[in-house]
């Protein structure tokens, strides 16, 4: 009796893979039908040929995404990556400089992500066009740092800008205003993906079109599409036969992120047999990083490991801050050749991040997506470098914008250093309201920036206003109720203090 239950389990088990397969199919069949019949409203023959090569990757990511069962990590088989694969910042930057760091800067091209727009902050269009410091954008400092670099070391670094059909018009238009810098600037655009239905798995789109009732039916699928978009775009092959062996990748709006020379010698001076072809910048966590991406050692290659790869009943040992130290930042280095080798021999190998939303109307769709980091594991070679805090200054919030704005930081050619007139290098924690969400309204409550050199942390909620020369200092809490309305007066100096309740200067 036994074994005929065993058999039957079997049979059924066999008869359910045989039926998944079946459907797997069936999806896959109507998904290629469907994305033919939206190449067809395609407006002109040259923009087909594009799409078909944005649809030739979107297909193999379905085809992965349908064949993928359960979390993508074996919890058990994840261990801590081996004590020389991270190596401390220091140690890279014991090595100095060579006499002709020159060569090793014409080698390099620097890779900005663009794909992203300023909603959050309240704000239309790239979000690299936000002004955050003494009117210059995310693109004026990166501009600035690069020219600073080829001027002061004679030296050939071309700008790269990977823009999302959402940011590459507007961008374009931006960059008519350095044509006489000392910078070469390129771009290239990042695929564009059909969102899809939830239930039924197939495109919400009905044409090739972005606007109108089809606005919402399309996205930019996360930088993990660097390599192929980079690829198709001719830029990679174009960059090689320059010369250049290296980007150094990194998101527009993490102020940190700029040329390091340590690690770029670093990367020149291994042996050619034992060539570095992938750098990952990671940093040490702290409470506010605890949702970043860790590398770990998995089936002996060093990997990342995100958030959405964590089974549910480990996600907080994933946010741990003492088991897993650090997180990545997305300043990367990568070999150029290296991508093109594993391009062609198609060896790319990226987990897939299903990314669910709801759209306006109330419908589910998903969007899946790739990261640029999680690529770490294709490569030879590759290592963590644990970085000082100071690489990583991202700029995602009004909370954030206050911090870079203030006399915290000091620019210099398009760089934001630490003031040394701060005593600890830490950075203070800032949290501002929904009332200072969008960056107009931010900029409307306060007369200027407040002297923020020894603040420790900030709490802004509800109503508030901040006059001129306003100086914050230790602790400062500010909470208006609903209904009232805080002005802080000009030049007040607040010292551990908690403001609540109601506090109007009117002008007479």
């Amino acid at each position: 009796m036994k074994h005929r239950v065993t058999l039957f389990k079997n049979l059924t088990r066999g008869a359910m893979t045989e039926f998944q397969e079946k459907l797997r199919e069936q999806h896959e069949e109507s998904m290629h039908r469907e994305l033919e019949a939206l190449l067809v409203t395609a407006d002109k023959a040259g923009a087909e040929v594009e799409k078909q090569k944005d649809f030739d990757g979107f297909k193999k990511l379905f085809h992965r995404f349908l064949q993928v069962k359960g979390p993508s990590v074996d919890w058990a088989k994840i261990n801590r990556p081996p004590e020389d694969s991270i190596q401390p910042y220091e140690k890279i930057r014991a090595k100095g400089l060579p006499d002709n760091i020159t060569a090793c800067l014409n080698k390099l091209a620097v890779v900005k992500l663009n794909g992203g727009l300023g909603t959050s902050m309240g704000c239309k269009g790239p979000k690299s066009l936000i002004s955050v410091r003494n009117e210059n954008t995310f693109l004026d400092l990166t501009v600035q740092q690069i020219e600073h670099l080829n001027k002061t070391f004679n030296a050939d670094v071309p700008l790269v800008l990977m823009n999302s059909f959402n940011t590459d018009e507007d961008t374009k238009k931006i960059l008519q205003k350095y044509k006489h810098h000392r910078v070469n600037i390129h771009t290239f655009n990042q695929s564009r993906y059909p969102r899809i239905n939830k239930e039924s798995l197939l495109p919400i789109a009905k044409n090739m079109g972005v606007n109108g009732d089809n606005s919402e039916a399309w996205y930019p699928p996360g930088h993990g599409d660097i390599y192929a978009s980079f690829s198709n775009s001719g830029l990679l092959k174009k960059l090689i036969a320059e010369g250049k062996e290296y980007i150094f990748v990194s998101n527009i709006d993490n102020l940190g992120a700029t040329v390091d020379l340590f690690i770029l010698h670093h990367l020149m001076s291994q042996p050619a047999d034992r060539r570095c072809e992938f750098i990952m910048e990671v940093t040490d966590k702290t409470r506010a990083d605890v949702k970043g991406g860790t590398l770990i050692q998995y089936e002996d290659h060093l990997r990342l490991l995100e958030i959405a790869q964590v089974p549910k009943a480990h996600v907080d040992e994933f946010k741990s801050v003492t088991k897993f130290k650090i997180f990545n930042t997305n300043n990367l280095w990568i070999s150029l050749p290296a991508i093109k080798r594993l391009q062609e021999n198609n060896n790319m190998d990226l987990e897939i991040i299903v990314n669910p939303k709801t759209l306006d109307g109330g419908l589910n769709v998903i969007q899946l997506e790739t990261a640029v980091g999680a690529a770490i594991k294709s490569f030879k070679n590759a290592m963590g470098i644990n970085v000082p805090r100071s690489r990583f200054l991202p700029v995602k919030t009004s909370s954030d914008l206050l911090l870079v704005m203030s006399n915290l930081y000091s620019l210099e050619a398009g760089s934001l250093t630490m003031s040394k007139k701060r005593e600890f290098p830490t950075t203070p924690h800032v949290k501002l309201g929904s009332s200072f969400t969008k960056v107009q309204d931010f900029l409307t409550r306060f007369e200027n920036i407040p002297d923020m050199l020894e603040l420790d942390h900030l709490t802004v909620s509800g109503d508030v206003t901040f006059g001129k020369n306003v100086s914050l200092k230790g602790t400062v809490i500010i909470i208006a109720n609903h209904g009232d309305r805080i002005d802080i007066p000009a030049g007040a100096m607040l010292e551990n203090k908690i403001v609540s309740g109601n506090l109007r200067i009117l002008d007479h």
